[in-house]
């Protein structure tokens, strides 16, 4: 069955944004051990670019960990195919005229939609995002290793 609703938000994101709406915090939540994420070779020159510029920032907060390598793939992938639409519609323009003397969209900016819209979906999930980061008030912070009374006592809980 599908969710209503928005999604929920993974229990260390709203810790670190101080748990703005007060609701009791999920301390259960599972939260994977695990070492960064190795970039992988599938990727496009560009996209493993942009796993090397995020990779580390984002293991060192807690917001990248081995479970999270297809879904920051889609992200990176999704930045490098955006970035050569972009590219193409810089060189070329947005629109072409046709044999029949019509103007006529190129497909690059359909597909650069398409990827810009996968790819601020995904940098949303991983706080990448200016009103995703703007929510989060401390670094580092990760939900298993702080008790139930830490919480309570930085006002979280």
């Amino acid at each position: 069955m599908a969710q209503k609703g928005r999604k929920p938000k993974p229990t260390a994101l709203k810790v670190l944004e101080g748990n703005p709406g007060k609701r009791p915090l999920n301390l259960y939540e599972p939260s994977p051990e695990g070492e960064m994420p190795e970039c992988p070779e599938w990727l496009e020159e560009e996209a493993k670019a942009e796993w090397d510029r995020l990779a580390v920032p984002m293991f060192k907060l807690g917001l990248l960990k081995d479970l999270d390598m297809a879904a920051f793939a889609v992200y990176c992938q999704a930045y490098a195919r955006w970035r050569e639409a972009e590219e193409f519609i810089s060189q070329h323009g947005s629109i072409v005229k046709t044999k029949n003397g019509f103007w006529q969209q190129v497909p690059q900016v359909t597909i650069s939609h398409a990827n810009q819209k996968i790819m601020l979906q995904a940098a949303s999930e991983f706080g990448l995002t200016p009103s995703a980061r703007s929510r989060i008030i401390a670094g580092n912070a990760v939900m298993n290793e702080a008790s139930e009374m830490d919480m309570i006592l930085a006002g979280v809980i």
